[in-house]
């Protein structure tokens, strides 16, 4: 027993990697965390029980093998801990940086659930991969033999990034399709620095392109090029567009100047960060700078617009949500974060009209001019409904305003009506507007056409696009064969 690597988890002490100050992180858009050393990481794997059935990889969406890379990186096995985490990770330097971990795998540790504090299997994660990519591992993707069918994706996200990496490893030719100037979707312009460096996508966009994926970027399909075209130049395609519809709030003032989108405002301010010029930023339109700010919303877009205004340099960033904190659905690891960095949660709140006066209040008039607030409503939370869930309810007479020069709708997501946008008869699409798909292979109404992530799902986890583009891929794999082998005969 004394040259035991594992179980350590009594002896050994959860310890996080440094944290940087509030003071300090809100000054930039630099990642709060920093490294762990190797010492440090070895240390922390060490604490991993190896249990029999690891409820850590059962409640991952990838199953990755979190137990046997825990281990290789206790007995200082890097490169094998890389070599197995990405087996079913294509992504894992993400993953460890943005996933929900206390909501997912180490949310669901066995000595969490025996009080002993959670494996930090996310920073081990992380530092698996970027000790593999400082180590030249991360190796660009070459076939064993290349094949002559090409599939087209649309959309260069997880998911479509997922599934080009998978069909590029069997000699497949991928060509992806985006509406950006950047690769990435949201992992470019969604999530602010702080959460992920832009370095780090960079990266993985380097390495798809040195192993032979071709990109075709500033591409808005429907408008630029159309999908029958798409579909005509390829053997199979697949759907990858996300989710980018706002959802939008009717209340009277919604439309006001200083009423701005979600997604803009992040897409703005990582535009900033590359370098880009951003008119709307310029201008203070897109920007918290030295203004009040109010978002309404109570997810992880919001968590993540809360923290952009305070790097911005607002004099005050507030955050409407219309549940309690026990009941929002963004993590609670982001919540303490954005409250050391200052932002302060108003619970039980949700937008009632946008006003340019206080007075206005009194007579019911909605906003003619500059935006100055929010009036707010007062909600409880009333009996639970079949799912336990507590729906919310006015309190009557029970309003304020709220003091804001900048209001952020960080309410959501919808799928866009893609058969309209992009003229095409045949791709059902569900009630809620998501493209139709077969669970298991992503498979659409239209014949060699596949979907995966968000566009199927709704607003979701990057790791669930991940596992959905690998999961399309091997579908795809499988009709190519297919038509392949009838072709044969």
């Amino acid at each position: 027993m004394a040259g035991q690597k594992m179980l350590k988890f009594t002896t050994v002490s959860r310890d996080m990697p440094e944290k940087r100050s509030a003071d300090d992180r809100t000054e930039d858009f630099g990642e709060i965390y920093r490294e762990y050393a190797a010492a440090k990481a070895e240390e922390q794997a060490s604490r991993c029980s190896q249990c029999g059935v690891p409820y850590c990889q059962s409640h991952c969406p990838l199953q990755n093998n979190i137990p046997d890379w825990l281990r290789l990186t206790a007995e200082g096995r890097l490169q094998e801990a890389y070599e197995i985490s990405q087996a079913t990770n294509t992504f894992p330097e993400i993953c460890g940086r943005i996933c929900p971990q206390d909501r997912l795998c180490e949310g669901n540790c066995v000595i969490e659930q025996s009080g002993h504090g959670t494996v930090t299997i996310g920073a081990v994660e992380k530092y698996i991969t970027d000790t593999a990519f400082d180590e030249g591992w991360v190796k660009p993707i070459r076939p064993h033999s290349e094949r002559t069918e090409s599939v087209g994706i649309i959309g260069a996200g997880p998911g479509g990034l997922a599934a080009a990496d998978m069909l590029r490893r069997q000699g497949i030719q991928v060509t992806v399709y985006d509406r950006y100037d950047r690769g990435g979707g949201l992992l470019t312009y969604g999530i602010p620095g702080f959460k992920l460096e832009k370095d780090v996508v960079m990266k993985r966009m380097a390495q798809l392109e040195d192993g032979g994926v071709e990109f075709v970027l500033n591409c808005n399909v429907g408008e630029d090029l159309s999908f029958d075209a798409i579909r005509g130049k390829h053997d199979a395609v697949l759907i990858a567009t996300g989710v980018y519809k706002t959802r939008d709030l009717d209340n009277p003032g919604a439309e006001a100047d200083g009423i701005v989108r979600a997604i803009d405002y992040l897409t703005a301010s990582n535009r900033v960060s590359f370098g880009d010029e951003v008119p709307e930023y310029s201008s203070g339109e897109l920007n918290a700078n030295g203004k009040k700010v109010v978002v309404i919303g109570g997810g992880d877009t919001a968590m993540d617009c809360v923290r952009t205004a305070i790097r911005q340099g607002a004099t005050s960033v507030k955050c409407l949500y219309r549940r309690d904190r026990n009941n929002m659905p963004g993590s609670q690891r982001e919540v303490q974060n954005a409250e050391e960095e200052g932002v302060e949660f108003v619970w039980l709140s949700a937008p009632k009209m946008f006003v340019d006066d206080a007075a206005n209040l009194n007579d019911g008039r909605a906003i003619s001019g500059p935006l100055r607030g929010v009036v707010v409503d007062k909600m409880r939370l009333g009996q639970p409904d079949a799912t336990g869930r507590q729906s919310p309810e006015l309190i009557d007479g029970a309003h304020y305003v709220e003091e804001a020069d900048l209001v952020v709708k960080a309410l959501g997501f919808e799928p866009e009506d893609l058969p309209a946008l992009w003229g095409v008869d045949g791709l059902e699409v569900t009630r809620w507007g998501t493209v139709k798909a077969d669970f298991t292979t992503g498979k659409t109404s239209l014949d060699g056409v596949y979907a995966a992530g968000d566009i199927v799902r709704g607003a979701s986890l990057v790791v669930w696009a991940i596992k959905d583009g690998r999961d399309c891929a091997a579908a795809i794999m499988d009709y190519l064969s297919q038509a392949g082998a009838v072709a044969a005969e």
